[in-house]
């Protein structure tokens, strides 16, 4: 259907101080939106993440991941640092980027990029072969030139020199030219080379020196957010974060018809345990 405002020119007339002007028309900025939206390549999965439906339930660590989200969408485009959330795996660290990454392409007009890091390497990979028409070139300058990109599970990758090397060319440019970059990972940001659940020992010194002056870290821990039933809300995430402090060896699960009783016992122990004080060892590649 044809806009009646613009007659699908993209431009419509208005009327400022008495002078008749013409201005985009609300469809043409609808189109461009949806466009970059589309660009993005968010999975379906996350296409739903939002700020509104990030549950932070009285977790600091969660609540202050959302106070830097948001800091960071006041301060754009003029925010240097983007954010690494580090954390096990059901926390919520690609819902928040992905959260950051819609509402810069939806409110801020941003040019924005997602991309599971083992996914990205893997298209990079299939340029080689003579059959696809798809250059090496064509896949990294989207990537490199994005305004904001979003990295998801950074260092769940098979390490190889090739992989090192492509790894640090995109973060090295990224770096370079001061474009907004968001990383998720399931390991641990721990100092020691020694340590191999560590992101260190993933991806080597270089490049974790240049992400800590890229990005600001963000440990974030709680529940499982996959742990939860189809009718599990707010309460049940307190009580299974609560409940993980005493069940280290095994998360403790609803069932995935959890009756009132057993919701509310569960709940009444949250209450009469002590919040936690939880820490990860870091996640094992394949561990979202």
């Amino acid at each position: 259907m044809v806009c009646p405002l613009c007659n699908a020119t993209g431009w419509k007339t208005v009327v400022l101080e008495g002078e008749r002007r013409v201005t985009r028309c609300d469809c043409w900025r609808q189109a461009s939106t949806a466009r970059r939206r589309g660009d993005a390549r968010i999975p379906r999965r996350y296409q739903h993440c939002d700020f509104a439906g990030y549950l932070t339930y009285g977790n600091e660590s969660l609540e202050r991941a959302l106070a830097s989200a948001r800091g960071l969408l006041q301060r754009y485009p003029v925010a240097e640092r983007g954010l690494f959330l580090l954390g096990p795996p059901g926390v919520g660290k690609t819902h928040l980027a992905v959260a950051v990454l819609r509402q810069l392409v939806e409110d801020k007009g941003a040019r924005g990029l997602f991309y599971d890091t083992r996914e990205l390497l893997r298209l990079i990979r299939s340029t080689y072969d003579p059959v696809v028409r798809e250059t090496e070139r064509d896949v990294l300058r989207p990537v490199m030139t994005a305004d904001v990109l979003v990295l998801d599970d950074l260092g769940a990758e098979k390490t190889s020199e090739w992989v090192d090397e492509t790894l640090n060319l995109i973060v090295n440019t990224r770096y370079s030219e001061k474009r907004l970059t968001l990383f998720t990972s399931n390991y641990v940001d721990d100092p020691d080379p020694s340590l191999t659940e560590s992101l260190l020992f993933r991806i080597g010194v270089r490049m974790r020196s240049r992400l800590h002056e890229m990005c600001e870290f963000l440990d974030l821990d709680g529940a499982d957010y996959r742990e939860l039933p189809p009718n599990g809300g707010e309460d049940d995430l307190v009580a299974l974060w609560r409940m993980k402090r005493h069940q280290p060896a095994a998360a403790p699960r609803l069932p995935a018809k959890a009756t009132a009783p057993l919701r509310a016992k569960l709940r009444e122990s949250a209450r009469s345990s002590p919040a936690p004080d939880l820490k990860w060892p870091g996640g094992r590649a394949g561990t979202r």
